[in-house]
């Protein structure tokens, strides 16, 4: 016996074929034609071998997946919306950074008029080598300071190690410091500055300090520029 094109598919495809319907078309449309899987069911039915009834719970389980795929396409919407107006409210709230002075996580600070200042914060009290690289990777000042337990500054006066004033622009810190044991030390550092400007161009709105960027969750605190 010779089985048609039509018979040989399964009961959904062949009546999405029967009435000219693209079966893989986008979650939209789905989410928005719930007459169309009726229809689908009602030509499964029309269609079936009366010989060999489809169970009823084969249509109840259809019906409770395409429930819960119509669910979970109306709750994407809403986590995009949502993630566009949190996105939003962030980026308004980054604006208002311009102009204050913000104290952020960090190691890149700016050099301007020959100065330059980083806050450090140690575990212990000990000594520390100081490394200053500027923004091509080019170490252009190092030294060894004594560092006390708890929040310090570190300024500096813009020259290298050969007693050259060092260009304006970008400059990294690092602190290799260990008590008097030997043991190592941890030492956070912090940068603070004038917020001139603020970056959309990331997932998460950075604020511009000169050519620095601080991502907003490295802010420790906030002063007013006045």
């Amino acid at each position: 016996m010779t089985v048609s094109n039509t018979q040989a598919m399964s009961p959904a495809t062949a009546a999405a074929a029967q009435n000219g319907t693209n079966v893989t078309g986008s979650g939209t449309s789905i989410a928005n034609n719930f007459d169309q899987f009726l229809t689908l069911l009602t030509t499964q039915l029309r269609n079936q071998n009366p010989l060999d009834p489809l169970d009823t719970n084969q249509f109840t389980q259809q019906l409770v997946q395409f429930a819960g795929v119509e669910q979970q396409l109306k709750q994407n919407e809403t986590l995009t919306a949502l993630l566009g107006v949190s996105k939003a409210t962030t980026g308004a709230s980054a604006i208002g950074f311009v102009g204050q002075t913000v104290r952020a996580d960090g190691a890149a600070t700016q050099l301007k008029d020959g100065q330059a200042s980083w806050k450090l914060d140690a575990s212990k009290g000990g000594t520390g080598t100081i490394t200053i690289k500027d923004a091509s990777g080019k170490v252009v000042q190092s030294g060894t300071i004594t560092l006390k337990a708890g929040e310090q500054s570190y300024d500096w006066d813009g020259k290298t190690s050969v007693g050259s004033p060092a260009p304006d622009g970008e400059y990294t810190l690092t602190v290799d410091a260990k008590d008097v044991y030997g043991s190592a030390i941890t030492v956070k550092s912090e940068i603070s500055g004038v917020v001139d400007g603020v970056d959309f161009s990331t997932a998460v709105p950075t604020l511009m300090i000169g050519a620095i960027k601080v991502p907003l969750d490295r802010v420790r605190s906030v002063k007013s520029g006045s």
